[in-house]
């Protein structure tokens, strides 16, 4: 006689708790949480690299599920559509990070000798000022734009792997990433110049 398939059933009492938690019921999803938090922090942590980091990410990642859940078609599995939750989490930490270290990591210059590594009060205050005009910079981007911009430029990422994260077709991420370079270097350019003028 065979067994029964228990991966089957386990599926099927899932869907239902994501069917009651969808009406409201928050303790049918802190049952969601336990059954699927050691999955979620595996990958958090696999992705992180770090336990204190992967907690945070998990953390936003289930808000993230609870405050979308009525969005939640059913057209994949429960656990398909926390994971790409999570990985986008995973991402805007990462965004977070490159942007608070892209400007005094990209100003570096390691062809100069040790002693030259500390900057004088006015070269700290050039790259403060660096860093502000690209963060500036950013903030003033439309917000499609900016994504496409920070994953390219910033994560490293190729062409198509934004286009399969964010769901579009290569060439537009192509014309996006076109536009969103044109608004940063004006934007770059504009604040330039006014620091000239003044």
């Amino acid at each position: 006689m065979d067994e029964p398939d228990t991966t089957t059933g386990k599926r099927d009492e899932l869907a239902e708790l994501v069917h009651a938690a969808r009406g409201g019921d928050r303790a049918a999803f802190d049952e969601i949480v336990r059954r699927t938090y050691v999955d979620t922090y595996t990958l958090a942590q696999r992705n992180t690299g770090d336990r204190e980091d992967a907690r945070d990410v998990v953390q936003e990642a289930y808000l993230r599920a609870w405050k979308g859940l009525r969005r939640f078609r059913g057209d994949a599995q429960f656990s398909t559509w926390l994971y790409r939750i999570t990985q986008n989490v995973v991402m805007t930490q990462r965004r977070k990070t490159k942007l608070r270290n892209f400007f005094l990591s990209s100003l570096e210059d390691t062809s100069e000798p040790l002693v030259s590594s500390y900057p004088t009060p006015i070269e700290a205050l050039e790259k403060r000022n660096a860093q502000a005009t690209v963060y500036k910079a950013l903030d003033t981007m439309s917000e499609k734009y900016r994504t496409v911009f920070i994953l390219f430029e910033l994560e490293g990422m190729s062409g198509q792997e934004v286009a399969d994260l964010l769901g579009m077709r290569l060439g537009a991420v192509w014309v996006r990433l076109h536009r969103a370079r044109a608004q940063f270097e004006a934007r770059i350019q504009k604040d330039t110049n006014e620091g000239g003028a003044r």
